[in-house]
């Protein structure tokens, strides 16, 4: 029987799970879901949770789904993330199970995600035995941009019991351009918020031989674009970053009409609530001054989306130690600085106690500077490291909850 406080039988354990790990992330790869109704996938990991001694709840609102193990003693609850949705985009990777989804493709690494997750469901089922406490497997749909964690947490994700609270959550984030198996994390801030910005501006068309009898929005928008950045590099301390990029510009129908609007997309990133609110801010006084100046309107629209990811100090750092047992101290770093994209665990931490990881599945052999990184239409995933994955999340579930680990 496996020791419960040998890491190395943990790791052993984990490789032992690797073939059906990959069997289901393929699957998961060639018919992939978008936003936070995915049936195909909630019934595959339904299917390969069956047998387990776990407690399955199915959320209503989305196809979120809560496994919980429940420990042979009672005690604390800790929750383990997976995110299991895909992105709209076509897949060139060229692999044998390539997505049979039309513009629809695992970019993100979310069906590694979730694959590590149902092994490490699997891996801690067997040691149900040395468990003080609860495990909550958190399967969560419409992390590209739908919210589904916040959907899961208005459906009660959370509601526990006071019997038995939740002391810590845990997600890991695989990444197609760090090296395989290296995991990086850090305390404080490790994602940035991801807010997008419309801007409409409304001038008056006609035709583009008398551009003086109208008021031609274009010039107008371009004028704004600049303006915004010059708002980053002028506004934006850079010891406490901020990004605002535009995306997209829209205007226009034929060569020879001024049209009467010009539209701004882009998205608008931060990595404190203190920038994220002077980003905003400054957008809208500097679109609707110079649109002002030139005898215009605008209107500037704001869509509020997700938050700062901000990692727990003290689980971060226990994190780094679990991620050090299992890896080795030369495949963990703690990253010097956030990464830009942002999460929707943020809404989990801003409730429990906990830390967001990055664990990396760089093809071996493959030049990271050349790897195609995550959303990316080529982005490739090493399978074989998953078997990391399953051990930190095995270990970071057991080590929470009191079996220590050597």
């Amino acid at each position: 029987m496996a020791d419960p406080t040998d890491i190395s039988s943990l790791t052993e354990e984990s490789l032992d799970l690797l073939d059906d790990t990959i069997a289901l992330r393929r699957r998961l790869h060639e018919w992939p879901e978008l936003g936070n109704h995915l049936p195909k996938t909630r019934d595959e990991v339904l299917a390969a949770l069956e047998g387990l001694p776990l407690g399955i709840k199915l959320h209503e609102t989305t196809s979120g789904i809560v496994a919980s193990l429940e420990g042979t003693r009672p005690g604390p609850t800790m929750l383990l993330r997976g995110d299991m949705d895909a992105l709209p985009m076509p897949e060139d990777t060229g692999v044998e199970f390539s997505s049979h989804v039309e513009n629809v493709m695992h970019a993100c690494g979310h069906d590694t995600h979730t694959a590590m997750l149902v092994g490490a469901a699997k891996l801690l089922s067997s040691r149900k035995a040395d468990i003080t406490g609860r495990v909550l497997f958190m399967f969560q749909p419409g992390e590209e941009g739908f919210n589904g964690a916040s959907e899961m947490l208005n459906e009660g994700l959370l509601d526990v019991g006071t019997e038995s609270p939740i002391t810590g959550a845990y997600a890991i984030h695989s990444a197609s351009n760090i090296p395989g198996g290296f995991v990086g994390l850090k305390g404080g801030t490790i994602m940035a918020s991801s807010d997008f910005m419309l801007i409409t501006v409304k001038g008056r068309g006609g035709h583009g031989s008398a551009p003086h009898f109208t008021l031609d929005p274009i010039p107008v928008a371009c004028e704004i674009v600049q303006a915004l950045q010059t708002l980053v590099t002028r506004r934006v301390d850079v010891f406490d970053p901020g990004v605002v990029t535009v995306t997209q510009i829209h205007t226009g129908t034929a060569s020879n009409v001024i049209p009467e609007t010009a539209m701004i997309n882009g998205t608008i990133r931060a990595v404190s609530e203190r920038t994220r609110s002077l980003l905003h801010d400054g957008i809208r006084r500097v679109a609707e001054g110079i649109a002002a100046a030139h005898g215009m309107e605008v209107d500037v629209d704001l869509h509020i989306g997700y938050d700062v990811t901000v990692n727990n100090e003290d689980k971060a750092s226990f994190a780094a130690d679990v991620a050090t047992a299992v890896s080795g101290e030369r495949n963990v770093r703690i990253m010097d600085h956030p990464v830009m994209g942002a999460e929707d665990f943020s809404y989990v931490l801003n409730r429990v106690p906990g830390a967001m990881m990055f664990l990396g599945l760089m093809p071996e052999g493959m030049d990271i500077m050349k790897a195609a990184p995550n959303h990316s239409n080529r982005a490739i995933y090493e399978e074989t490291q998953m078997r990391r994955g399953i051990a930190v999340y095995s270990s970071l579930a057991l080590r929470h909850l009191g079996v220590p680990l050597s």
